[in-house]
């Protein structure tokens, strides 16, 4: 049935969620685990490369913006770390063969790379439930998955938003 299990996970209430589905499945079906956490560049949490468009009439500062941009992307890395070894250590607890990866790039294509290249059976990921602009703009990593994987997928719903009014009234 599963015996590979890849879960596309954030430090965040949906990641919990969604970890704390894949332990359990994994845990009925004695399946192995991946833990697999995406560090996307266009993500609205993650620093922009905008501070680094600086004039060249002022080097210093323009090494000032590249210092803390680098900065701060090595932190996300490290907590990015520091939260799969968390989760990772918690399947571990709970008799779940584990290990875990931090990949950089696009979320969708990497969940899906990580699985061809791994062999799984099946990918659990969240869905934020956007809608409308939100996910024109931003797209879905849960419909990119969903459409390009190459094995099963199954989707943790999160708090879905309630309709805002004017997004009704284009509706209609």
């Amino acid at each position: 049935m599963f015996d590979k299990i890849l879960v596309g996970i954030d430090n965040s209430e949906i990641g919990q969620s969604v970890f704390d589905e894949a332990l359990a499945l994994a845990q009925k079906l004695n399946a192995h685990l991946m833990l697999l956490h995406v560090l996307d560049p266009f993500d609205e949490r993650y620093p922009s490369s905008i501070a680094l468009q600086t004039d060249s009439l002022y080097p210093s500062f323009h090494s000032e913006a590249v210092n803390y941009y680098m900065g701060r992307w090595e932190t996300l890395k490290q907590e990015g770390i520091e939260f799969l070894k968390i989760f990772s250590n918690q399947a571990i607890a709970k008799g779940v063969t584990t290990e875990y990866t931090q990949n950089f790039g696009e979320p969708g294509r990497v969940i899906c790379e990580v699985a061809r290249n791994w062999e799984a059976d099946l990918i659990i990921i969240g869905r934020r439930g956007r809608r409308g602009l939100s996910e024109f703009f931003l797209g879905s990593v849960s419909n990119y998955v969903l459409h390009h994987a190459p094995c099963s997928v199954l989707t943790v719903q999160g708090l879905i938003h309630a309709i805002e009014p004017n997004e009704l009234a284009a509706k209609t």
